[in-house]
């Protein structure tokens, strides 16, 4: 059956699904098959039982509103100006991917600009970047980095 998650109690115990037959249906974290987890907005495929949703798994090539447990864990929001701004003055040293939660690829650029090359590279790669954020709307840049 398919259906979409309505929500997830606060302390992740149980959560209820809204079924495409008009019937509400309740899951705990062990009825997920795949790794991902419940969010709420997710299109879902899932087995019933006594009104229990089991085995549940992601539509493919759907999103959720949101993950379910957002509220207790929040992403400060990033500033899109501080991201250029660090892009463009301290790019070659990789700070506006650390910035944005991209360590791995601040710490490769961290280790090039040791290089005299790759002081270029990461020079080109920052102003890129900068120009990314520049020209990118607010939406798009908030879902992307926080």
């Amino acid at each position: 059956m398919r259906g979409q998650v309505l929500g997830v109690d606060r302390d992740g115990r149980e959560g209820r699904i809204a079924g495409d037959d008009g019937q509400r249906y309740w899951f705990q974290p062990d009825d997920w098959s795949d790794r991902i987890g419940p969010s709420v907005g997710a299109q879902v495929d899932f087995e019933t039982s006594n009104g229990r949703a089991l085995r549940i798994y992601h539509v493919p090539g759907t999103a959720a509103l949101r993950p379910a447990n957002d509220d207790r864990h929040p992403r400060p929001r990033k500033d899109k100006i501080a991201a250029i701004l660090f892009a463009f003055f301290l790019g070659t040293l990789g700070i506006h991917r650390f910035y944005l939660g991209r360590a791995g690829s601040g710490i490769v650029m961290l280790l090039l600009t040791c290089t005299v090359v790759g002081l270029l590279v990461t020079g080109v790669w920052a102003l890129i970047d900068a120009i990314r954020y520049l020209v990118m709307d607010n939406e798009e840049f908030h879902h992307r980095y926080g």
